[in-house]
């Protein structure tokens, strides 16, 4: 049976994210789970994987569970599928932030931009006024992205502040959308923008995994696949894993 994978986050104020660590800890690893969970004082950020039951009760914990009190009530989910097992152990990790940027000003928890839905995306990013930016990292990019997007070029998101000071100006760039694999980085790069005096900015709710999970792959504007930080490596339309013409994982 092929195992259930679970990515997800949520920026939510946790200050007592310190304490939270091992009971989820303990909570994942007595249903056998495998995977990465960031926590910090901003929220939650992990993908984990296991058995359909496992996964589902793990979520439940997440939503509605003792652990986190019911403080992740908009957790943003995406299941996908892996036919092994795509990581080696459980690891829940403390962070100063669940994606890094390096701005102590950014506080996605306060303001972020609009979010559009994926049935929403392709209209909006066919407008001749709309800058489409993709938020992820340049060997991300390469293996594919949507028609027209601009890649900053950067080797991490952090380096995001660098590009935005030099290529985008408020005065110029009057409605900006932008997208990243599950929907964190583009979120948090839009709190940032917004913070610098930029008025119109969307960011698609659920990044590409959930694109391509919802959007038929005739009406897709995504080209290429989409990386994942597992060994499954990249996943297509459908949420499909990726596979070498011999069988095996590429």
């Amino acid at each position: 049976m092929p195992l259930k994978v679970a990515a997800f986050y949520q920026f939510a104020a946790l200050p007592d994210f310190r304490e939270l660590r091992e009971p989820l800890r303990a909570f994942a690893a007595d249903l056998g789970l495998k995977g990465s969970v960031l926590l910090a004082h901003e929220g939650i950020n992990g993908t984990v994987a296991g058995s359909d039951a496992d996964i589902d009760a793990f979520v439940r914990e997440l939503q509605h569970g003792a652990v986190f009190g019911g403080r992740l009530d908009n957790l943003e989910l995406k299941f996908s599928t892996a036919s092994e097992m795509p990581f080696q152990q459980l690891k829940v990790r403390l962070k100063k932030e669940i994606v890094t940027l390096g701005d102590a000003d950014v506080d996605p928890t306060r303001r972020v931009g609009t979010y559009v839905e994926p049935s929403d995306w392709n209209e909006l990013i066919a407008a001749p006024d709309t800058l489409v930016i993709d938020t992820r990292n340049a060997f991300e990019v390469a293996m594919g992205t949507f028609e027209g997007a601009v890649d900053p070029g950067i080797k991490s998101f952090g380096q995001f502040k660098e590009f935005a000071a030099q290529k985008l100006d408020p005065a110029k760039h009057k409605r900006i959308a932008m997208f990243c694999t599950g929907g964190i980085r583009c979120e948090k790069a839009s709190a940032y923008l917004l913070a610098r005096g930029f008025d119109e900015i969307y960011h698609l709710k659920g990044g590409i995994l959930r694109y391509l999970e919802g959007v038929p792959e005739e009406e897709s504007r995504w080209r290429g696949e989409c990386f994942v930080f597992d060994e499954r490596v990249a996943l297509g339309h459908g949420l499909r894993e990726r596979k070498m013409s011999d069988g095996s994982h590429e």
